[in-house]
């Protein structure tokens, strides 16, 4: 009996430290993963705005390169993505001042579209106030 309980002891005694083997591994992970996961949506909102941010900055490029399609296209996708944002009111990338700022925003939209439409050289200036207005709005 006493061999057995002895063979006992050391099977728990192994036990034992392959549990605490393991936790000492697990413990620094899960607590790596917390970090991790407390800073996702603040990285998620980070990279809508810099996406908006980059259809604007693309249009202005194209149109003062001179190809007002690929231009036209991505101010149309400005105003798309800004105006989801907009929309998603709580749920938004964008602060509530952020999401107020921009609304004066969206009045100079079809008549943009339209002059990149008709290839119209004003396009460029008007895009680039535009995008000075919203990094303003953006930066606060």
């Amino acid at each position: 009996m006493n061999n057995r309980s002895h063979l006992m002891r050391r099977v728990i005694l192994y036990g034992d430290l392959l549990v605490a083997a393991f936790l000492l591994g697990f413990v620094p992970m899960w607590l790596k993963l917390r970090e991790c996961s407390i800073g996702f949506p603040e990285a998620k909102r980070q990279l809508k705005l810099a996406r908006i941010q980059n259809s604007l900055a693309s249009a202005v490029i194209e149109v003062r390169r001179g190809d007002y399609e690929p231009a036209r296209q991505a101010t149309s996708h400005f105003f798309t993505s800004l105006r989801a944002e907009v929309s998603a009111g709580a749920d938004s990338a964008l602060a509530q001042t952020q999401r107020e700022g921009v609304l004066p925003l969206f009045a100079q939209r079809d008549k943009l579209i339209t002059l990149l439409a008709r290839a119209d050289g004003d396009s460029a200036d008007q895009l680039a106030d535009l995008y000075v207005l919203y990094s303003d709005v953006m930066s606060g």
